[in-house]
């Protein structure tokens, strides 16, 4: 039997999967992906993405939700930090206000928990000091083995706001990078058609990112990027396909004989800015030892 919803104000511009999670039933975000995808939720009576923002008066019908069961909150496993896991966070923390934190991910650590990652940085961080009458929203994220600058919001009003600004290209992230290999001078932008599998369907997305080259010899580059999309893995995918894949990356990379093996992936989120009520923010995040050892060893 489909159940009907009416969006409220308070919920204006969420994504689909995040209204569905705190406003139907709490599920695994694998589960809700796989409901969208077979066409169990409808927005104003058409099929959608869990990427959609909804809209204050949009109707959502749920088809056969009786099916699905919320989540045992107390069987469900958790990471839970232990105090000197906790306090390590301090020295990552880069900027910090009522509205939203910003730390230097370590490298080795996922954002979230999922299906194939436990110890995360939201579980670490919000019973802490800088969540006392607050709950960290995620606004966007960076891959597990990436190191770098993460914004977390602490209310819905700041979590809408950097959300939307992702979504509209106003908030500019510049990355550093170690690859294998010299990069060809006349690469200054990479453009590509990435390929993904979705439910066993194909889906194409288009990625660009800008390129500059710091130093270089015969065995390596130290590069700055500026991704101007967001796909999944997109760095990582780009310089792969111009033949630099990056160094530490188990998963791209060309020659198995010639691939370096290392706990850190050679990647580092190390700017972000953008502008939020005329104000002005820019912050830079140092990166990890074993980026800068492996930087001294070969420049």
């Amino acid at each position: 039997m489909p159940k009907s919803y009416t969006v409220v104000d308070d919920y204006h511009d969420s994504r689909l999967d995040r209204w569905f999670k705190q406003n139907v039933i709490d599920l695994p975000h694998s589960l809700i992906e796989k409901i969208i995808r077979q066409n169990k939720i409808k927005v104003n009576k058409k099929k959608t993405k869990s990427s959609y923002r909804v809209q204050t008066g949009d109707l959502i019908v749920v088809y056969d939700i009786l099916k699905f069961k919320p989540i045992d909150k107390e069987k469900k496993l958790k990471y839970r930090p232990n105090k000197s896991e906790v306090g390590k966070y301090d020295e990552y923390v880069i900027e910090n206000n009522e509205n939203f934190i910003i730390i230097n991910k370590p490298s080795g650590i996922s954002v979230q928990a999922g299906t194939k990652s436990f110890k995360n940085i939201i579980d670490a961080i919000k019973n802490t000091k800088y969540f006392t009458n607050s709950k960290p929203y995620i606004v966007h994220r960076i891959d597990k083995e990436t190191s770098g600058l993460l914004i977390i919001a602490k209310n819905r009003k700041f979590a809408q706001l950097f959300t939307s600004l992702f979504r509209i290209r106003k908030i500019h992230k510049t990355y550093l990078a170690l690859v294998y290999g010299k990069v060809n001078n006349s690469v200054r932008t990479m453009r590509d058609e990435l390929v993904y599998y979705e439910n066993n369907k194909k889906i194409t997305q288009k990625a660009i990112s800008n390129v500059k080259t710091i130093k270089s010899n015969e065995g390596y580059s130290f590069l700055e990027l500026n991704p101007i999309t967001g796909r999944k893995h997109q760095l990582r995918k780009q310089l792969l396909n111009i033949g630099n894949p990056i160094v530490g990356d188990d998963k791209y990379f060309l020659n198995e004989r010639k691939r370096i093996k290392m706990k850190n992936l050679m990647l580092h989120a190390y700017k972000i800015k953008f502008m939020i009520n005329n104000v002005r923010y820019n912050f830079k995040a140092k990166y990890n030892e074993a980026f800068e050892n492996f930087l001294n060893k070969n420049f």
